[in-house]
């Protein structure tokens, strides 16, 4: 009986995990896409908005030599966290 107890607790603690990370991604992703945004109108130069810009940059880069593969990546990353 303790044992169901204590994994009952363990369930809603990893459930208040799991609620707190998708609402942190809520937030974080809207302001991820609008300096990445800002990025492409502005420059890389702008201040806070460019090294967001440039961290992407590099991301694609890193992922493929070409940066479609990167692109067609974080898209299927994307589509799988829409679910």
């Amino acid at each position: 009986m303790a044992l169901l107890t204590l994994a009952m607790k363990y369930k809603t603690i990893l459930n208040s995990i799991k609620d707190f990370l998708a609402r942190l991604i809520d937030v974080l992703v809207p302001i991820v896409s609008v300096s990445l945004l800002l990025g492409i109108i502005f420059g890389p130069e702008a201040p806070f908005v460019g090294d967001v810009y440039k961290n992407i940059s590099d991301l694609l880069n890193l992922i493929g030599s070409d940066g479609l593969l990167g692109l067609v990546a974080i898209i299927i990353i994307l589509a799988y966290l829409k679910k």
